[in-house]
């Protein structure tokens, strides 16, 4: 099942609970529903995989007078921590003879609870309690919430929860919900859903930090769907083959959005073992003390409530903050980033989204943000600041940033971004596309440079500016303005000065200016040599030329692409396989000129679902 597909089968559920359940509430219903399934099919799995066939499945109950049963119940429970008998399976409720109703979800639900092994606790307790508590609101008698809860359940049996997409399903899931029912929830506390693309930019710069690493710990404070943490380890991926040195902590203050971390970690495959969460306050109460020491990750992501209210009374004592300052008690803005710093090991990196304010709010005579600000610029911690496109958060236009720290560095400058202008409208969002999050995410890698885009800021530049780090003051991506030759409009003629802006065709067309426009004798005027335009550029030389190195540079290009894909179809890794195309993409693009190699990035990205599909299919 695709994203569209899916999106249409969970806007058909949510449509079945109009008039029942507040639209804000869609997604906990859902979700606890389709984990569910999840589990379910997951124990039948790995039954089938000891030699159970399908018709001895009814045999599962909580039998332990029964030696087989009672062998069969210990290694479920050692092996993937929980067991649920024959008449609590998700799909035993779909079959014509069933006698299912809400007070049956009810008792398998508390029955789940009970049967968890003691080692698996920490992942699966009480991870149902927002579904459990909310079933009474699917109608106003069990008659009415039986009926309504049988048809959310035909909706959904069909959901993948196999972990074979390319996708975070429930990721996906809560993000549909949010951007078509639920865009004002969480709003008033500044929380907002991190779009994928955001994510998977923040996953490429990790990623290619530790791309050296063969074992990684990665740490999210405000996990969430824990779609950061995911696609971090899905990016991470393409360098450390066996995914289970991928190690996940994350913390959540909201009890139904921390048991969502838990169930997107559980349902994308991450062992128990690999899954170290906390439902408390990041800020009031910090990661357990291991023997004395607080805890250190190779890397933190975030994307913390913007400019939250916190309680800061005693926090110059803490040691998260004492050698920088305190937040204000209004802006907890550099708490969290000063809180997720604390974390990260001296080799390790932070990328965290903030809203633009954190840039230019306060002075450093203050003691405040301008003060932290400053102190973060002298300890040589900021590496570079992205600024995103506006409105590409659910539920908000606010303009949003992220920034990537790090504890120490070889360089001392500030690569600062201004990314601002590459997205696409999609509906009432605008949206990052393949091409902007690979752009962005090249330029952090080598440090590019780039007129209107990038700059490499030195610190003595940010402390003539008083450590103010708006991004305007250092890169300026406006666009040139539009001008207009009076004399052209009124006598005819194409001034010689815009004809000279196209400078980058006719250094790669040296004759084609020539054939096109002849200049007046007397005036910066050219008048067009001919009507057939189009017909003087195809027949140009350097034209022909062009075409035909391009065309030597992808010789053999579909012989590698059938090799890499179709003769070894059977270990194609998808995200090794997209960025090693890609690479070679761009290296037969290099000599090139003219031809934009994020715009060939783009058009493999937009068809590689379709390539990974068939490649599924083989």
């Amino acid at each position: 099942m695709n994203k569209q597909q899916l999106a249409n089968r969970i806007w058909a559920a949510a449509n079945r609970m109009r008039m029942k359940i507040d639209s804000n509430e869609y997604k906990d219903y859902l979700l606890g529903l389709i984990f569910y399934k999840f589990l379910s099919d997951n124990e039948v799995n790995h039954l089938k995989s000891l030699g159970w066939p399908e018709e001895e499945l009814p045999e599962l109950v909580e039998d332990y007078d029964n030696e087989d049963m009672a062998v069969t119940i210990e290694d479920c429970k050692n092996s993937i921590g929980y067991f649920i008998e024959y008449k609590n399976l998700f799909s035993t409720w779909l079959k014509p003879d069933s006698t299912f109703s809400v007070g049956d979800l009810s008792l398998a639900l508390n029955s789940f609870d009970r049967l968890v092994s003691p080692n698996y606790k920490h992942v699966y307790e009480k991870i149902f309690i927002t579904l459990q508590a909310g079933l009474s609101k699917l109608g106003e008698n069990p008659a009415s919430q039986t009926k309504a809860l049988k048809e959310i359940i035909k909706l959904i049996k069909d959901v993948p929860t196999d972990g074979s997409q390319d996708y975070d399903v429930l990721g996906y899931v809560y993000e549909f919900l949010i951007g078509n029912f639920a865009s004002t929830a969480g709003k008033k506390a500044g929380e907002f859903y991190t779009p994928h693309e955001v994510a998977m930019l923040m996953s490429e710069i990790v990623a290619d930090h530790h791309k050296n690493k063969q074992q990684i710990e990665i740490y999210d404070p405000t996990s969430g769907s824990g779609s950061l943490l995911l696609n971090i380890g899905r990016s991470v991926g393409r360098h450390i083959e066996d995914r289970n040195r991928v190690k996940y902590y994350a913390q959540e203050l909201k009890e139904s959005t921390y048991n969502l971390t838990r169930m997107n970690l559980v349902m994308r495959g991450i062992r128990p073992g690999n899954i170290v969460t906390r439902c408390a306050d990041s800020l009031d109460e910090d990661w357990p003390m291991e023997g004395g020491e607080p805890l250190y990750v190779d890397a933190v992501v975030s994307n913390p409530p913007y400019s939250a209210r916190w309680d800061q009374r005693d926090a110059e004592f803490d040691a998260r903050f004492r050698d920088y300052g305190v937040a204000p008690k209004s802006k907890a803005d550099y708490a969290f980033l000063l809180h997720e710093l604390h974390h990260i090991k001296p080799d390790g990196i932070l990328t965290i989204v903030l809203p633009h304010g954190v840039l230019f709010r306060g002075t450093p005579d203050d003691d405040g943000e301008g003060k932290i600000r400053k102190k973060l610029i002298e300890k040589n911690q900021i590496d570079c600041i992205i600024g995103l496109p506006a409105n590409i958060f659910f539920g908000t236009g606010i303009p949003t940033l992220i920034m990537v720290l790090k504890q120490h560095r070889a360089n001392d400058d500030v690569l600062i971004i201004d990314a601002s202008k590459g997205f696409v409208k999609d509906g009432k969002q605008n949206k990052l596309r393949a091409c902007d999050v690979k752009r962005v995410a090249d330029t952090v890698r080598e440090r590019r440079e780039e007129p209107g885009f990038s700059r490499r800021v030195s610190r003595d530049e940010i402390r003539a500016n008083n450590y103010n780090l708006n991004i305007p003051r250092y890169v300026d991506s406006s666009e040139a303005p539009e001008q207009y030759d009076i004399y052209a409009t009124m006598f005819g003629g194409i001034p010689d000065a815009e004809i000279d802006r196209m400078d980058r065709y006719w250094r790669a067309l040296p004759s084609l200016r020539g054939e096109l426009f002849r200049p007046a004798a007397d005036k910066p005027f050219s008048a067009v040599t001919t009507d057939d335009v189009a017909g003087v550029i195809n027949r140009n030389k350097d034209v022909a030329a062009l075409r035909a190195q391009f065309a030597r540079a992808f010789e053999g290009f579909a012989d590698d692409l059938h090799s890499r894909l179709i003769d070894n179809y059977g270990s194609v890794n998808d995200l090794q396989a997209l960025y090693a195309i890609a690479d070679d993409i761009f290296r037969r693009l290099e000599p090139i000129p003219l031809v934009d190699r994020y715009a060939a990035y783009q058009a493999l990205s937009d068809n590689w679902q379709t390539i990974v599909s068939d490649i599924e299919m083989l």
